[in-house]
């Protein structure tokens, strides 16, 4: 499967904001944002002026960078979305925040997504009591999201619990750090969805 397998330090410099793609990296000072707080390239530091569509275009980067998606699998979820009744932009962001790797991320048990998604891609996960290593397995209320009992003893997870977890457990979710185990307990809300994203200007692009 393909994925970016560069510095992703450069994405958040190119969208002027933080992604929080690197864990605890990105809440210190080594931030590559505080650091260097414009775009990477010979010409970063130039004034830059994006046309509507330019803006439209950012955003819908800066959604895919922060869910770790690529453009394929990101627009099967705008269409899943559009679909469904309701507001599409905050729909869409329920489904990318239901992901297990997410999930997983909220949780508290990976320091970053992508810390996340390695973990449930090697199978130290299950949801209701089943081995899940599918990183897109959408999760729904009710749903059980554990460490496999094999699992529990590794070094990543004693870490995390002797941590206290990661940056906040979110209300929809309900975490047990001990025994390394959550609860899926409702949809997202909108304010809950702590990302920097303009979802309106997704949904203009794709309805071009």
């Amino acid at each position: 499967m393909a994925r970016y397998r560069d510095a992703v330090c450069r994405l958040c410099r190119r969208e002027r904001t933080k992604l929080y793609l690197k864990g605890d990296r990105c809440y210190t000072d080594k931030c590559s944002v505080v650091r260097k707080g414009y775009p990477p390239g010979e010409h970063g530091q130039a004034r830059q002026k994006f046309s509507e569509y330019g803006q439209q275009l950012r955003e819908k980067q800066k959604a895919k960078r922060i869910y770790g998606i690529l453009e394929r699998q990101f627009r099967r979820y705008f269409k899943e979305a559009d679909r469904r009744k309701g507001v599409t932009g905050e729909i869409l962001l329920q489904l990318l925040e239901s992901r297990i790797d997410n999930v997983v991320y909220r949780l508290g048990f990976a320091r970053s997504r992508a810390e996340a998604r390695q973990l449930v891609n090697h199978g130290h996960f299950q949801v209701n009591g089943r081995k899940v290593d599918i990183p897109s397995y959408l999760t729904r209320p009710g749903d059980n999201v554990a460490v496999r009992e094999k699992s529990r003893n590794l070094s990543v997870f004693k870490e995390i619990r002797e941590a206290g977890g990661g940056h906040g457990i979110v209300d929809w979710l309900e975490a047990d750090l001990e025994q390394v185990q959550g609860r899926v307990i409702r949809m997202p809300q909108r304010e809950e969805i702590d990302v920097p994203l303009e979802e309106h200007l997704i949904v203009e692009l794709y309805s071009r």
